[in-house]
């Protein structure tokens, strides 16, 4: 059985802020993550390096041919956010990823970069063209980078 089939089956459990698919097993992520058995535990698969970009690679306004994906949680995606991007909270990426589009390239972003290395390794492993944005919105925030908010007020990263 794939363990695709097997993530999209069970939950995802998370097991720390920056850290949820790929660390169960005891890893902190570096693995390609798979999810098995009823309740979906988590597990690490080794894989080879993460296709990873710094923050002033991605390109600026993000379109049809380029994707800033921002997998944080809720609090942190309203606390700021960069302009453009896509927020699927990193344990609802396999439950839609139909709603991004395989012929974009897709720059995943989090806090710091745990959550993104690995939905990177998920994203690539079925099929997408996707770089993990290396330092997530902190970097973003310190390279001067544009940031927003849902209600229009001052964003920043904590």
């Amino acid at each position: 059985m794939d363990y695709v089939d097997n993530w999209e089956r069970g939950p995802l459990h998370r097991t720390g802020t920056d850290r949820a698919f790929g660390t169960a097993a005891g890893g902190k992520g570096g693995g390609t993550p798979r999810v098995s058995g009823r309740r979906g535990r988590i597990e690490t698969v080794t894989s080879p390096e993460v296709p990873s970009v710094p923050v002033d690679e991605v390109p600026a306004e993000p379109g049809s041919a380029a994707i800033l994906l921002d997998v944080r949680e809720d609090d942190e995606w309203q606390l700021g956010h960069a302009p453009g991007a896509v927020h699927i909270p990193m344990a609802d990426v396999p439950a839609r990823v139909d709603e991004l589009d395989y012929g974009s390239e897709i720059y995943v972003v989090c806090r710091q970069g745990g959550r993104s290395i690995q939905v990177v390794q998920y994203l690539t492993h079925v099929g997408f063209d996707a770089f993990h944005v290396v330092g997530g919105m902190v970097a973003w925030q310190r390279s001067g980078r544009p940031l927003a908010t849902e209600s229009g007020g001052e964003a920043k990263i904590y």
